[in-house]
């Protein structure tokens, strides 16, 4: 019989893989800034033609820029927190599913696996 089970893969940090990641959390933030202005650019424009509510439209906008600066938050926190984690860290960077045999007779193992990555290269698998 096959189960379909959750693996945790982990990144071992680099100083290759810290610069990657602080790239695409620097990507990230400028992508939000930039929808933050866009947003705010077309909540003036709408509110010149008066074809909504200024109340409702201002307070939907508001919600949406309000969103995205929370994100700009977190990823800021993020860059931070990177800057802090030495050389050597195990980062869980994502789960994936895979398809395990089990046959009457096998040991039962509750443990979830863990495969670690370090540089795009498998290192281990626990």
């Amino acid at each position: 019989m096959q189960l379909i089970q959750t693996v945790l893969v982990k990144q071992i940090l680099t100083e290759n893989s810290k610069q990657q990641l602080f790239d695409q959390y620097h990507s990230r933030k400028l992508q939000l800034q930039k929808e933050c202005d866009q947003l705010q650019f077309e909540l003036k424009r709408l509110d010149k033609t008066r074809n909504f509510s200024p109340v409702t439209l201002k307070k939907h906008f508001e919600k949406e820029i309000q969103m995205r600066k929370e994100k700009i938050k977190l990823l800021e926190f993020q860059i931070e927190q990177l800057h802090i984690l030495p050389i050597g860290s195990e980062l869980k960077e994502k789960e994936v599913q895979a398809l395990i045999d089990v046959k009457i007779g096998d040991v039962w193992n509750d443990t979830q696996p863990i495969i670690v990555v370090k540089d795009g290269i498998i290192e281990d698998i626990r």
